[in-house]
């Protein structure tokens, strides 16, 4: 059975969860109108008003009130998707209940909000049985308000295992007569309520990082046409570890994340986008090290590594305790070997236009040839190397253009952003390679 995804949206990057009440304030609302006027890179993709682990029990009744107030009023503007966040639990029909009057009055035509809202985030789900339970919720309430049925969708929060095991039977699920769960959207990791569920420790306190967790939900989303998200990074702080969080989530197939502040929205919308120039990368030690491009050669100085010439043609590279006596052909493929290219969004659209055109002319397969001056410790390498492009090549190298693609349609309030970004020429042609 080939799974068609229900909404526009193909990629998204971010999942951006404010209060909707603060207590103690002037204003319980105040987080709720901040976000609210997010625009550009500071706006994510999907704003989650989230009225359960965000708002205190005591705040919810008004947190409804508050959702209406500023969703009615400035959901019109919002650049985004808004998918308030409800209680529920998949052991507590109290909880449940609670969750579903909150989504009937948010969705009441006559208060305002839903022509702005969505959909709703259904947290602590169970099995697919609880899963039928928010669809049907969700079927009740449009039928209650004269809505279009399957219009609200539905995005879960994977927290227990038994959610986990539940994205196995969504392909045999999805499309039956008797439930509405096409109308699917998000799959959400919530990694500190799943490690509880899990009965998980580590000698620290800290979470597990959850590797299977963000690789089953992947596989799940990619399976029944949906997206995935991974759960909040909490150390708002730690920039660099976000970003490498978002690089291991990507290799999984996994674009978005959870973002907590505004800078990690921007951080998330920024990081899954081509880069804009490409760079060479240094295997040195355990880890690669980025050369510096210096008047179009690439430079390494650094004291993991060390080349010298010793006459004749004939090199000595000294490598984690490794003495390596190498002619130049034999040193350029030591080099080869300990080199990557990360190639700019320019690279890809340049490989991609040419591929196309060579398609047009009746090849099946073509060459493309990839060179760069490298300067190690202030010796001069030429190094070149040829990879195959044929259709599957093609297809992996749009995945980073598709998502491209999909934000620029989707959100035009970034269009200058991305301009800046690129320049006006790339923008233009990374719209219309591939299409």
């Amino acid at each position: 059975m080939s799974v068609q995804r229900q909404y526009e949206r193909e990629f998204v990057r971010t999942f951006f969860t404010s209060p909707t009440a603060v207590d103690g304030e002037d204003d319980s609302a105040k987080m709720l109108r901040s976000a609210s006027r997010l625009r550009g890179l500071q706006a994510p993709d999907v704003w989650v008003p989230d009225n359960e682990d965000a708002t205190a029990p005591n705040m919810r009744a008004e947190g409804v009130s508050n959702i209406i107030e500023v969703v009615s009023e400035q959901g019109s503007d919002f650049p985004g998707e808004i998918h308030p966040r409800v209680v529920w639990h998949r052991e507590s029909p109290t909880t449940r209940y609670q969750g579903f009057q909150q989504m009937l009055e948010v969705a009441d035509p006559d208060n305002g909000a839903v022509e702005h809202i969505d959909g709703f985030v259904i947290p602590e789900v169970g099995d697919i049985d609880d899963w039928k339970k928010a669809d049907e919720f969700l079927t009740i309430i449009e039928h209650e308000h004269g809505l279009p049925e399957g219009g609200l969708s539905m995005s879960v929060i994977v927290e227990s295992g038994e959610a986990e095991l539940a994205m196995g039977d969504l392909r045999e699920e999805m499309g039956k007569p008797s439930n509405n769960l096409e109308r699917l959207f998000l799959l959400v990791d919530g990694e500190v309520d799943y490690t509880k569920d899990m009965r998980a420790m580590t000698p620290t306190g800290e979470l597990p990082p959850w590797p299977e967790l963000r690789h089953n939900t992947s596989r799940g989303a990619s399976a029944a046409g949906l997206i995935a998200v991974d759960g909040p990074y909490d150390d708002i702080r730690d920039d660099e570890g976000y970003r490498e969080r978002m690089t291991e989530n990507r290799a999984k197939g996994m674009t978005g994340i959870w973002s907590l502040t505004p800078g990690q929205v921007v951080e998330a919308n920024t990081a899954p986008l081509p880069p804009e120039s490409g760079r060479w990368l240094l295997a040195v030690g355990d880890g690669e090290v980025e050369l510096d491009p210096v008047d179009g050669r690439h430079v390494y100085d650094g004291d993991g590594l060390s080349l010298e010439e010793t006459g004749d043609g004939q090199y000595v590279l000294e490598a984690g305790g490794d003495r390596l006596e190498l002619s130049e052909d034999e040193l350029r493929e030591e080099l080869l070997d300990r080199t990557a290219y990360v190639p700019s969004m320019n690279d890809i659209v340049d490989s991609m236009e040419e591929f196309e055109a060579a398609k047009a002319a009746g090849k099946g397969a073509i060459a493309m040839t990839q060179s760069a001056t490298l300067v190690v410790n202030g010796v001069t390498v030429e190094i070149s190397k040829d990879r195959m492009w044929d259709e599957a090549t093609y297809q992996a190298a749009q995945t980073p253009i598709t998502l491209f693609q999909d934000v620029y349609e989707h959100r035009p309030d970034q269009h200058e952003a991305l301009e800046d970004m690129y320049g006006e020429d790339v923008v233009e042609r990374a719209t219309a390679v591939g299409n």
